[in-house]
């Protein structure tokens, strides 16, 4: 650089006012010479101080320092200005992307080796989307005045992909069932609208982590990954992933216990808030339910700086794991202030409800987990970090939250066909964080052969600031049963729901509806000629008939649900149990008392690829102050109970005899006060069939049945028919009623795609009354598009 030509003894006698700076022709002289002077006397450890200044300015090229008489010469190389950055060749990556990445500029300086490092970031950007071809190459093109034009070309090339997914070393779980823990996928025909069969080394760490907890939640609490490599086949230009694991043995609980080291707090009192029981498999997330449970009854309780932490005593030639739950006294640390940035629309308040402390309450890591989680599912933002710093002192702690919205409105326009309503469609319009309040707002309207309506619903789920949820709903349904029975129905109505969280496994809910149903008999009559000429009429039921015309039905009602599912969406473990009870007859015109219960039963059969479900259902009303249930009002048996039947299949019908005056019955379900039923099904994937495809199998028994009609016994007044002398008669209700086990077995196809669930029913009935309506095949669904 030049220094070395300076003696010790003659840098140190040197001026600021000696120094002499040449070769600059953008950069003032005097912001070169600010490098050396302020420093006092020249020494050589001022001037090499000074020279790595310009260096790392950017603004050089080189830079000399030379003696000249009594002074100091600075001979300094100017870099090129950047006039401005372009890209060339790239349609994957946009340029507002690869811009904000680089770190070269328009109007900076031209710094080649910054020009290096930009387009190996560039290239390194390229493979995390899966372009492990790409190649980057940066040009210049001199314009006047010592600028340049710096111009990245990419050659972006064909994504690199993951043409296999092999794993080693596990022996309980298949190699596809590992798979379906990661969000890695392995290529295949639907890799054209994918993107996660492409190599991203923080994806892949993400899913081995995943795994971890995976083998943790069954018992496996040995488990480690071995290694996870990845070898590009630079032919085919795909890599195959790798990756080895160490199962180690399956645990199961040994003796659970609480110890508790705080006087005032019994270790006995707390056992009724452990997740897990002695001789359960082994699972990690019950042993973090259960500490959250603990800690959160201690706090309850006002013991703020109370710690839970669970102690494990592993027995290996048992395979149990003991775990003591010690209960101690945690350092005394209070929230100062809890941060909530990045959110540009969601507000402040929003974020801060997810959270059971608040600002000046003692500081527990458990609620700060609990938080995070909570505020990851709202499913308003991107990104949720939570993080802590020191506060104004040693007992204060701040509390930062930091995310990123996201778009939470939806637009969907969903068409498809069912055997029960025709050809459907549907157009909604919903927003899950309204104006940014985190409310829930949806309009939509059905359209189709069978089916029409409108409905509206608007959701706050902090009622008046409380964890309670409120809602309003408003809806118009018509419906056209005549394929099943004799009446047309249109509905109007609304109401109000609340819902309350007792646990986050169970809630309890609140409703009241008001609506008014208007049931319309089309075709009352048909002509049917006999042999000889003579005139037949069918008719419509004479329960039919009295429920003919508006009916105003003010509901109440109570729920009371128990949810454990590990998948909301596509369940493979737990239980959802609702049971509902409702009375009408606040006002209106319907008066009856109605419980159900429906309770579904999760579980992985033989290996962890097949699901078992079992469910169970079943519901009674009846009418009070003397009154006799509507049609309507009855439980109707159809394919929601036992597959393999017609909607309205099965059940009470009315088959009473022909009236020569107003004609026959049409053999129209009248439905019963009493149903039960019992459902086994197994699902499985379809093998050969990429996951991505979204399609399972499933065998299934059905069993159930409905009986007790509760209506009318007969009306007076139906009109007569022709040859009836245009007076009226009285018609009888001859309900067929039988409690006789209707069952079926059967196969279907589900298809979870990417345009909505979509399931095909075989069903083979094995029990049935003559009378029974019968349906070999079923289709149901939507799609969205």
């Amino acid at each position: 650089m030049g220094a070395g030509l300076l003696g010790a003894t003659a840098a140190s006698a040197q001026s600021a006012n000696g120094i002499t700076v040449r070769g600059n022709q953008r950069v003032d002289a005097e912001t070169i010479r600010s490098y050396f002077t302020g420093r006092g006397p020249l020494t050589q450890a001022v001037v090499d101080e000074g020279i790595r200044g310009l260096y790392a300015s950017g603004l050089f090229s080189d830079v000399r320092v030379t003696r000249a008489g009594g002074g100091i010469v600075v001979n300094v190389s100017e870099n090129q200005v950047i006039n401005r950055v372009a890209f060339e060749g790239n349609s994957k990556v946009k340029d507002t992307v690869l811009t904000s990445e680089v770190q070269s500029k328009a109007r900076g300086p031209f710094n080649p080796a910054v020009v290096q490092a930009d387009a190996q970031r560039i290239t390194e950007i390229y493979r995390r989307s899966g372009r492990y071809q790409v190649t980057v190459e940066p040009k210049t093109i001199s314009q006047p005045n010592g600028r340049v034009d710096l111009v990245f070309e990419i050659n972006e090339g064909d994504k690199t992909k993951i043409q296999a997914i092999e794993f080693e070393g596990n022996e309980a779980y298949s190699d596809g069932t590992l798979r379906d823990q990661m969000s890695t996928t392995e290529s295949n025909w639907l890799s054209w609208i994918k993107t996660s069969d492409v190599y991203d080394p923080d994806r892949v760490n993400a899913d081995l982590e995943q795994l971890r907890k995976y083998y943790l939640n069954h018992g496996y609490a040995d488990f480690r990954v071995v290694s996870a490599t990845a070898d590009l086949n630079r032919e085919t230009n795909a890599f195959t992933l790798k990756i080895v694991v160490d199962e180690g043995q399956q645990y199961r609980f040994g003796p659970v216990d609480v110890e508790s080291h705080v006087a005032e707090v019994d270790a006995a009192t707390l056992k009724s808030r452990i997740q897990s029981s002695t001789g359960s498999v082994y699972s990690a997330k019950d042993v973090d339910k259960s500490v959250e449970n603990m800690s959160l009854e201690l706090a309850s309780r006002g013991y703020a700086f109370a710690q839970v932490r669970p102690r494990g005593d592993r027995d290996i030639n048992n395979r149990t794991i003991s775990i003591t739950y010690v209960v101690e006294e945690g350092a005394r640390v209070y929230v100062e202030r809890i941060n909530v940035r990045g959110n540009t629309r969601t507000r402040d308040y929003v974020v801060r409800r997810e959270f059971d402390i608040g600002e000046g309450d003692a500081y527990n890591q458990i609620f700060i987990d609990r938080a995070e989680r909570r505020i990851k599912a709202l499913g308003f933002f991107k990104n949720v970090r939570i993080t802590t710093e020191p506060g104004s002192a040693p007992d204060r702690v701040i509390v930062n939250v930091d995310v990123e919205d996201q778009p939470t409105g939806e637009f969907s326009v969903a068409g498809g066909y069912s055997s029960q309503d025709g050809i459907i469609g549907e157009i909604a319009l919903g927003e899950r964080n309204f104006l940014g309040r985190g409310q829930y707002a949806r309009i939509a309207a059905q359209f189709g052969q069978n089916t029409s309506g409108f409905d509206f619903s608007f959701t706050e789920p902090y009622f008046l600031g409380y964890r309670v949820s409120a809602g309003v709903d408003a809806y118009v349904k018509r419906r056209d049963d005549t394929d099943y029975s004799s009446y047309k129905v249109d509905t109007y109505g609304g109401g109000l729901r609340f819902g309350f969280p007792i646990t986050d496994e169970f809630t309890v809910g609140t409703r009241y509806q008001l609506y008014q149903q208007d049931l319309k008999i089309p075709g009352r009559y048909r002509d049917i000629f006999d042999k000889n000429g003579a005139v037949n009429r069918d008719r419509a039921s004479a329960a039919i008939f009295e429920a003919e015309g508006k009916t105003l039905t003010s509901l109440a009602g109570l729920s009371l649900i128990y949810n454990t599912l590990d998948n909301p969406v596509n369940p493979t473990q737990g239980i959802y149990a609702e049971l509902k009870g409702d009375v009408a007859g606040l006002g209106g015109d319907a008066k009856y008392v109605r419980g159900t219960f429906d309770g579904r039963y999760y579980h992985p059969l033989f290996v962890d690829d097949v699901v078992g479900i079992l469910r169970l259902q079943g519901g009674h009303v009846k009418a009070f102050g003397g009154q006799d249930l509507r049609v309507l009002d009855h439980f109707p048996g159809g394919p929601d109970l036992v597959r393999g039947f017609e909607p309205q299949g099965f059940g009470p019908r009315d088959l009473g005899t022909a009236n020569p005056l107003v004609g026959s019955p049409n053999d129209d379900p009248l439905g019963g006060t009493t149903y039960f039923g019992a459902s086994a099904e197994a699902q499985f994937p379809i093998f050969g069939l990429p996951r991505e495809v979204g399609l399972k199998g499933a065998v299934f028994a059905d069993a159930g049945t409905v009986f007790g009609y509760d209506g009318i016994k007969s009306i007076s007044g139906v009109p007569n028919g022709a040859g009836g002398g245009g007076g009226t008669s009285t018609v009888f209700v001859n309900a067929k009623d039988s409690k006789k086990i209707r069952s079926s077995v059967g196969a279907s196809i589900l298809w979870n795609s990417p345009l909505g669930p979509i399931r095909f029913d075989f069903a083979k009935v094995l029990s049935k009354e003559k009378y029974d309506e019968t349906q070999v095949f079923r289709f149901s669904g939507g799609t969205r598009f």
